[in-house]
């Protein structure tokens, strides 16, 4: 999705992420704008264990809930009236091994605050 005002997206956007997608994606939303993103099961052995986001005042993870099939569910509020960009950074490791993991999936998202005529 571009960062053009008339293509982003408000109230809620879900992004889904399957084995074999790019490992960075971005999406345009408008402030205020609730991002669901669902990270289905890796084919490498490695499980999701965490989210981060590079600006926790844009953009803040308020729900973090891995499954047992190994499926992850994140819920990313955006702040109600400001703009800009934050990067959403999912980590995964394998299973057995001590540690937070390494970056497997980075979500890149630009929140546009609509334009004011005048």
């Amino acid at each position: 999705m571009t960062s053009s005002p008339k293509s982003c997206a408000g109230g809620h956007v879900e992004v889904a992420v399957a084995p074999g997608d790019p490992v960075r994606q971005q999406v345009c939303v408008r402030p205020g704008t609730v991002v669901s993103l669902v990270l289905s099961p890796r084919t490498d052995g490695k499980r999701w264990t965490a989210l981060r986001s590079s600006a926790p005042a844009l953009v803040q993870p308020s729900a973090w809930q891995l499954g047992a099939d190994g499926t992850a569910r994140a819920s990313l509020r955006c702040a109600g009236t400001r703009g800009g960009a934050a990067g959403i950074t999912v980590l995964a490791k394998e299973p057995d091994l001590a540690g937070t993991g390494g970056v497997a999936f980075t979500l890149q998202v630009n929140v546009v605050p609509h334009t004011t005529a005048g």
